[in-house]
């Protein structure tokens, strides 16, 4: 057979493309052609198969070799298409004969030796495999990632030479295992809620966020605990649904970093410094990876100190804060990447820690304040200052609460909001509002009372609005009362702090 075709998965942002490799044997002069838009990386691997091919003891045909990889306008990078052109040239050359061969797909990059090495993005290509119903050829490294997903028919392999002795029979491998470790266990974090001191109001804000999935804003001067209660969050935070957890291990797998099975449903927690830039934080360069708001999807983004990030870096964040996604586009090509975070950010209110410091004048602090925009900060649900700790308090050996008893009342909301709405209230539109969040006319007369005082824009008001049905649901109640709009009312800090300094 002079013409063969095999199956292998392109990668596309977290989209896993099919792409055909059609393998063509003519007469002519020997030679090695591969089409269908490969860059440098995928035109190398003529080398890298027809050395892997002769030292696996194969027969390399001498004979005009053309490579297609279609579709031919879908660009084509890295190494994955090794094993699926080795595969091909085997059966066109007549090496492997297998009637099952289109119902496969083969995944990896070959050493020099035939060994198979392990690829980026296997967890999306073994996702949209699945969909599919074909049965998959992956690296043996790469068998502790594929396991996540477990619906997925695959088999391991080492070498060249093993994927021919299953394909010609000689001998069949076992399936992989389908189910990966168990999930629901809960890993231990090696920090807990119980260690901050303090802070009952910064602890109650941070259940409110973890419960509807709200952003959360703190201001106060140094050493009051913004960082430790920061990194806690993720604690009191529900594991995520295994969709959620399928789609955070296919970013990290397109960066090629590997995901522990025992506490893959974990939520991320990323915490860049502030000195990165704007394609560091939401993604992008020429082959577009995804950034750090990629890397918290489904969990938490921490900005510490604000201020001293680059104002043009935090407002390319404002898109991202609505849509849940990010699109990066380039000449070459347009990706979409998802970016559902929790952003937690932290920020002294003024630039000597402290606005009531007589180092600086209050317009000092407002040129330090106005580093972030108003639409940024417009986007931020919950905004409280933390006081300084007193030594009481510092050396109170009161029994903190728990990362395990708070978790348990935001996993019961999470459920109430879940099972009315179907998903958090952070994420409700505004027609959804007006159906699972009606206010009665007292409590409707004064939220506009309250947004003409404090100015709230459209976006606030119903923010606001937001955050009082998670209060309501921490409460076990059906109704949004008073009491639970001026609880939210009370969540904004910043805005506050502005109108002190501009008095």
């Amino acid at each position: 057979m002079s013409l063969a075709k095999t199956y292998t998965r392109a990668q596309v942002g977290i989209d896993a493309p099919l792409v055909t490799v059609e393998v063509h044997l003519s007469s002519g002069l020997p030679a090695f052609n591969i089409v269908g838009l490969p860059e440098t990386s995928v035109k190398e691997s003529k080398e890298r198969v027809r050395c892997a091919l002769t030292n696996s003891h194969f027969t390399f045909p001498e004979q005009r070799i053309t490579v297609n990889l279609a579709p031919a306008d879908l660009p084509k990078q890295g190494g994955r298409y090794d094993l699926a052109i080795a595969i091909g040239i085997l059966v066109a050359s007549g090496q492997i004969q297998n009637p099952n061969i289109q119902s496969l797909e083969f995944y990896g990059e070959l050493a020099l030796n035939g060994e198979i090495r392990a690829i980026t993005a296997l967890v999306p290509a073994l996702i949209s495999a699945t969909h599919a119903e074909h049965q998959c050829f992956i690296p043996k490294p790469n068998e502790v990632m594929a396991r996540l997903v477990s619906q997925s028919l695959r088999k391991s392999v080492m070498s060249l030479r093993d994927v021919w002795a299953d394909l010609s029979g000689q001998h069949t491998l076992a399936w992989d295992e389908q189910s990966p470790c168990e999930p629901e266990k809960m890993v231990d974090f090696g920090i807990n809620m119980n260690e901050v001191k303090g802070q009952g109001a910064a602890k109650r804000v941070l259940e409110i966020a973890a419960a509807g999935g709200h952003n959360v804003l703190f201001l106060g001067p140094p050493g009051t605990g913004k960082s430790m209660l920061a990194q806690r969050m993720p604690t009191i935070m529900p594991a995520m649904e295994l969709q959620q957890a399928l789609e955070t291990a296919s970013v990290y797998s397109i960066i090629g970093k590997e995901i522990n099975p025992t506490n893959w449903r974990q939520r991320p927690f990323r915490a860049p410094h502030h000195t990165c830039s704007a394609v560091a934080l939401v993604g992008g360069s020429s082959t577009p990876k995804p950034g750090e708001i990629s890397l918290a999807h489904n969990g938490v983004l921490f900005l510490d100190e604000l201020p001293e990030y680059e104002r043009k870096v935090l407002d390319s964040l404002r898109e991202p804060m609505e849509t849940g996604m990010v699109s990066i586009s380039r000449a070459a090509q347009q990706v979409d990447f998802p970016a559902n975070f929790q952003l937690i950010a932290a920020l002294n209110p003024s630039p000597t820690g402290c606005h009531t410091d007589k180092r600086a004048t209050p317009e000092q602090v407002l040129k330090y304040l106005s580093k972030v925009s108003g639409p940024f900060i417009d986007r931020i649900d919950l905004q409280i200052e933390l006081p300084r700790l007193s030594t009481m308090e510092l050396q109170s050996t009161r029994a903190e609460e728990g990362s395990e008893t708070i978790r348990l009342r935001v996993e019961q909301a999470r459920t109430v909001a879940l099972h009315r709405q179907g998903r958090v209230n952070a994420s409700l539109s505004s027609r959804e509002i007006d159906k699972y969040c009606q206010l009665s006319g007292g409590v409707l007369a004064y939220l506009a009372k309250a947004t003409e005082k404090l100015h709230l824009s459209p976006r606030s008001y119903h923010r606001v609005i937001k955050v009082s049905r998670t209060i309501a649901d921490l409460a076990g109640q059906e109704e949004i009362t008073l009491a639970h709009l001026k609880e939210a009312l009370s969540y904004r800090a910043f805005e506050r702090l502005l109108a002190q300094l501009i008095r």
